[in-house]
């Protein structure tokens, strides 16, 4: 058993918003599904960190859902900022379960246990959450990734973090989702957001003992990558 990770996969098999227009892009659905059914098995789990589906509304996503449904293992889906079909939990579920998604769960207020790990994580924000809007979203975000974390903590195991956006660059910092990853002691958090020319500097480094990964689809050759093996 083992627990990988991915972000970014940006699916529109339900919608006309392809990603081939962008460069790296092209066939990524069937690079994907070949990529990830060659690593992961059924007994493995993978967290999807966000803009997970180009779809506006949740009864838009079955083609997307159904294509991540049919691949190996388990998923978690962590929200991203593109993902406007996001919902409640309630109704999230719901639909899950009416469409027999029955290897994706959604991780918003909560966390799972997977092995040695405990998946922990939320959307996050951005670095500069200046106006009113941004600082009561960066707020609530970082809540959330306490009350994840806490969870987390409760289930036993490691929490490690999954993010969208990423909590740290080269000159910034998010520092309300920041300092709680200091304030856990979080050894591990991984994410996504970043594309194109911003992503090499980002594929792994550390700060204050936590290593940070970049685990955009498009950077990792749209093969998830392996965290940990139980």
């Amino acid at each position: 058993m083992s627990l990988f990770a991915l972000g970014d996969t940006h699916l529109s098999l339900g919608t006309d918003k392809p990603m081939d227009v962008f460069y790296g892009w092209s066939d990524y659905v069937e690079r994907l599904k070949k990529n990830w059914n060659a690593v992961v098995s059924e007994k493995d789990t993978v967290v999807l960190a966000g803009d997970i589906s180009w779809a506006m509304k949740l009864d838009e996503c079955y083609a997307d859902f159904n294509f991540i449904n049919s691949l190996n293992g388990s998923k978690i889906i962590v929200k991203g900022n593109h993902d406007y079909w996001w919902n409640t939990m309630k109704k999230m579920n719901a639909y899950l379960a009416d469409n027999h998604f029955d290897s994706i769960k959604i991780l918003y207020n909560n966390a799972y246990r997977v092995g040695d790990i405990s998946v922990c994580g939320t959307r996050g924000w951005f670095f500069d959450a200046e106006n009113d809007t941004d600082r009561k979203t960066v707020l609530r975000e970082a809540q959330r990734l306490r009350t994840s974390i806490e969870t987390g903590l409760e289930l036993g195991g490691e929490p490690v973090v999954f993010l969208h956006y990423p909590p740290i660059s080269v000159n910034e910092k998010c520092e309300e989702i920041y300092s709680v990853l200091l304030e856990y002691k979080i050894k591990r958090c991984y994410f996504g957001h970043l594309h194109a020319q911003r992503t090499a500097q980002y594929a792994s480094f550390e700060s204050d003992s936590i290593k940070f990964g970049l685990i955009s689809a498009d950077f990792l050759s749209f093969c998830p990558k392996l965290i940990e093996k139980f």
